[in-house]
């Protein structure tokens, strides 16, 4: 049956390479193999149709034929004229091809070669190659989220936060294997590292070379398991880190700490700890981008005869020059009084908003005053 990529991504067919994009991370990070609730075989299915969905060649080409491996059978192979072109095509980077395309998603990169050697046999992966898995996953990626109040995101702090991720295991060094136990050759592969299985495909049934599910491609395994992580070669730890939130963050930005992610299995790197801030809004200053926004009130005579008022700067108080005849709504720039640009000593700058006030309630030597000036003409 005809794969339909577009129904896989749950896009229209119209859709957009953004809207393309944006839907495909949104569903890998719900069905990645390392999610709570992660679908590694929906995973792969998704990644097949972005790689195809995403490039503007192999997409008209999708639209034009419908799935190729089907155009080719069910017109004759018209697609693709025989086995060799199809081996060329792909090649030459169709459909992922052995040009390597990756995916890096929380931490852990799978290279589609390896994912279509697994479905066709074509060998695109390290271990069909070398019959040894030479590849040690990066561990994934974490995310936390921390609340910073509004000054604190402009001029700066030091916070210090828990994390829950998974470290090596000390006691079997992140092998997974009893340290007092022995290595033995896998009894799956019989130390091959990799096993044969038989598929259907278009061409008829093809011979494929896959990983050993047991060993990994190692080709050996641990006849004991390690007691403390289970075989696993990690375990769950909680740590308390400093995180320095550098001058003029804004909300939503995220500060990488590199290597503070959930470490890989058996020897692979850690992935990444991303923090996520959230600002909370002050009451007197709004901010956009590196500018800071306040309003201040003035009366009639402020206004008419002007004056010098005290604003309230992030800063502290300064003086501001309201020149004569200024109406309300009128805007005064502060200059760099705003919010400091990250990695610079350059600031935005505050721009503040005068409103008249208009009093609702005058006394009876007020109304005089203004009757006075009603009647030469101001």
């Amino acid at each position: 049956m005809a794969k339909d990529y577009y129904q896989s991504l749950g896009v229209d067919k119209k859709a957009s390479a953004d809207e393309i994009k944006r839907v495909f991370r949104d569903l890998a990070q719900k069905y990645h193999p390392d999610k709570p609730g992660g679908d590694a075989r929906k995973f792969k299915e998704i990644n097949e149709a972005y790689q195809i969905l995403s490039d503007p060649a192999k997409r008209a080409q999708y639209d034009q034929y419908g799935n190729a491996f089907e155009q080719a059978r069910s017109q004759g192979q018209s697609g693709f004229d025989n086995f060799n072109e199809w081996m060329n095509y792909r090649s030459a980077g169709g459909f992922g091809g052995d040009q390597g395309f990756s995916f890096n998603f929380g931490g852990d990169e799978f290279d589609l070669g390896d994912i279509f050697g697994d479905i066709f046999g074509f060998g695109g992966g390290a271990a069909s190659r070398t019959g040894k898995s030479s590849r040690r996953r990066k561990g994934s990626d974490l995310e936390i989220v921390l609340n910073l109040e509004f000054k604190e995101a402009i001029f700066g702090a030091e916070k210090e936060i828990s994390v829950e991720r998974y470290e090596k295991c000390r006691n079997c060094d992140g092998s997974g294997a009893d340290p007092h136990g022995k290595i033995i050759t896998c009894p799956t592969c019989k130390g091959a590292g990799q096993v044969m299985t038989i598929k259907r495909t278009f061409l008829g049934q093809m011979q494929s070379v896959a990983t050993c599910p047991d060993c990994h491609g190692e080709g050996k395994k641990a006849e004991k398991s390690c007691k403390e992580c289970r075989g696993d070669g990690r375990i769950k730890t909680k740590e308390k880190l400093t995180v320095k939130i550098p001058a003029g963050i804004d909300d939503k930005q995220a500060i990488r700490l590199s290597g503070k992610g959930n470490v890989g299995q058996k020897g692979g790197v850690s992935g990444d700890l991303y923090v996520i801030v959230r600002v909370a809004q002050d009451k007197y200053f709004t901010r956009e981008e590196n500018n800071l926004y306040s309003e201040q009130e003035i009366s009639i005579s402020q206004a008419v005869l002007g004056d010098q008022i005290k604003v309230k700067t992030i800063d502290g108080e300064v003086v501001l020059k309201i020149p004569a005849g200024t109406t309300s709504g009128s805007v005064f720039k502060l200059r760099e009084k705003g919010v400091p640009y990250l990695d610079s000593r350059e600031r935005g700058d505050h721009l503040v908003t005068v409103n008249i006030n208009i009093p609702k309630h005058l006394n009876h030597k007020q109304k005089e005053l203004l009757e006075e000036l009603k009647k030469i003409g101001m």
